[in-house]
């Protein structure tokens, strides 16, 4: 094949060290299964990096059958589709219902919907060279999706300070493939090969760089927590001893306000009961005056008069004047 041609060693070359480091990029998620395997669960891991590689790899894999001159663009990608499908099966199988319901359904929306779309729409209307530049074309766009997403991550160590979300062999090797390929691709001159590369060296220099810029430094947020937590505990335990301390003679004044409004009352109650007796003391003597107030004597009556002593005196009492027996029941 020409590839192999001594006309094209620098092409083979690239093209081998890619297919190498490349292939350890693919193994770098296996100490993250034998977690998965040992623990017969996820670990709160997601699928959706490994869906991913495996759509990447499948379209790569096609391009490089329509172009027909990129047998190590075929190797590599061909290895890490079975790979991919390997880290997605063990994944299913240890998944919670939710999780492997959403991993279901993103490889339905990309391998089998998408990736079934894109080869279904260029096989058939688009031939030869123009067929090869579309899907081309769709793989550059792919990857440059894929090489944007850790920018998020930039952001991430930037704002915090902190390098604990970009491990540094991670992206070592990341960048070594994109120059590898790079390479592979401007000697190859195959613009849809470098030109995502490009973006993929820029930004692993860039993770790099941040790496050494804040590799020794302390997470900003961690930094600020600690920084804030002294003065506040000091100013929460001050508060905390006057607090105690207002409560304490707050609740010493209430017992004694307590205790005098219980003593006052206690003393007003034997005031308010002899009042209270006095009235009815005047009310009973009242009715008494009512009762034996002297009425006006009827005129004289010698039998009416008989009658009432026979009624209350014995036989043989002594008679006394009326005025005094009224003055008697008055008193």
């Amino acid at each position: 094949m020409a590839l192999f041609d001594l006309h094209h060693p620098w092409v083979f070359v690239f093209g081998v060290l890619g297919n190498i480091v490349s292939l350890l990029v693919f193994l770098a998620p296996v100490p993250t299964f034998i977690r998965i395997y040992k623990a017969k669960s996820t670990l709160g891991y997601q699928s959706v990096p490994y869906v991913v590689s495996l759509f990447s790899a499948m379209l790569w894999m096609y391009y490089a059958f329509l172009k027909k001159s990129a047998p190590l663009l075929i190797s590599i990608n061909s290895i890490g589709c079975v790979i991919e499908t390997l880290y997605i099966s063990i994944f299913l199988g240890y998944a919670s219902k939710i999780a492997r319901r959403q991993t279901m359904k993103m490889l339905l929306l990309l391998v089998g919907g998408l990736y079934s779309v894109i080869v279904l729409a260029t096989m058939f209307p688009f031939k030869g060279t123009l067929r090869v530049n579309i899907v081309g074309w769709i793989c550059v766009a792919f990857s440059v999706c894929v090489f944007a997403a850790p920018l998020s991550i930039v952001f991430k160590v930037v704002k915090t300070k902190s390098v604990e979300f970009m491990p540094f062999n991670l992206s070592f090797f990341l960048t070594l493939t994109a120059v590898m390929w790079l390479g592979y691709g401007l000697l190859l001159k195959d613009m849809c090969i470098a030109l995502p590369n490009v973006l993929g060296f820029l930004l692993g220099i860039v993770q790099m760089v941040l790496y050494g810029i804040y590799r020794n430094q302390k997470p900003l947020e961690v930094a600020e927590e600690k920084k804030g937590a002294v003065p506040e505990l000091v100013i929460n335990v001050a508060g905390l001893g006057e607090l105690l301390h207002s409560s304490v003679e707050d609740s010493k004044t209430t017992a004694i306000t307590v205790s005098d409004a219980v003593t006052e009352e206690k003393a007003e109650k034997p005031d308010q009961k002899s009042k209270e007796e006095e009235k009815e003391e005047e009310n009973r003597a009242g009715k008494t005056m009512m009762i034996t107030a002297p009425q006006p004597l009827p005129p004289a009556n010698p039998n009416l008069d008989d009658n009432v002593l026979q009624f209350t005196h014995p036989v043989n009492a002594q008679i006394e004047p009326p005025s005094a027996a009224v003055v008697l029941c008055a008193a």
